[in-house]
């Protein structure tokens, strides 16, 4: 039987946390003979997430005693993986574990070592992306899909690859890929990073059309333009140094 380490970053995250494990335990993976393990890290949460985990049964639970920064709590979660696969998820609920047999099918039949989760494969999710915009905050989720776009064309563009989300939250390894590569990044840079270093490693990355529930600002999304500039910054980086 294979395992599949489910890494979970968090910060701040008393709202969803129980929901999102809630919602992991009950995807079942034993007609692909799969078992899970959910890693969660709690990357220095100052409300009541520390305390949530605690009564939390089945899971493993690492602390870091201040905050780091996304891409440091899934560096201490690959650390600590010892699935076959190691999957990410956020804790915000954005992404839905009920996709986990799409996600880990190729690796187990041995098509690829990575998968991405993408947010543009499925015409029904691209109307759904495109009815987002006229929602509360259309000008930061606006600037959010430009700029995952965008990303993606760089990427591909500077990498030699051919995906259509670069920015996806669902990333799935399969472990001797991941544990192979030396990730340095602390915050939101994860994704670009190592996308980028598995590209330049020569893996294939193969997608799955997934869908998406973007989280509202006033729920705490974290991430901003910012976040976007700095990954175009990366992607730049590692295509030219190590």
């Amino acid at each position: 039987m294979k395992k599949l380490s489910i890494i979970i970053p968090a910060y701040n995250e008393q709202n969803t946390i129980k929901k999102i494990i809630r919602r992991i335990n009950d995807v079942d993976l034993t007609s692909l003979d799969v078992k899970k393990e959910i890693v969660v890290v709690d990357d220095g949460s100052k409300d009541e997430t520390p305390q949530i985990l605690k009564n939390i049964k089945g899971i493993k639970v690492y602390s870091h005693k201040k905050n780091s920064g996304k891409g440091r709590a899934i560096r201490t979660g690959i650390k600590h993986a010892t699935g076959d696969i190691i999957l990410i998820q956020d804790a915000d609920l954005e992404y839905n574990p009920k996709e986990y047999p799409l996600l880990i099918k190729p690796i187990l039949r041995n098509k690829t070592g990575v998968v991405y989760g993408s947010r543009y494969l499925s015409s029904l999710q691209r109307k759904k992306n495109l009815g987002f915009l006229k929602k509360v905050h259309d000008g930061q989720y606006f600037l959010g899909y430009i700029g995952s776009r965008v990303l993606t064309l760089i990427a591909n563009l500077l990498y030699g690859i051919h995906i259509t989300d670069e920015a996806t939250g669902y990333k799935v390894f399969r472990r001797e890929v991941i544990k192979n590569i030396n990730l340095k990044c602390e915050g939101f840079e994860f994704c670009p990073e190592v996308t980028a270093k598995i590209a330049k490693k020569g893996y294939k990355i193969l997608e799955v059309p997934i869908s998406y529930r973007p989280r509202k600002y006033e729920e705490g999304k974290k991430i901003n333009w910012k976040h976007g500039i700095e990954a175009i910054l990366v992607l730049v980086k590692y295509r030219f140094f190590k």
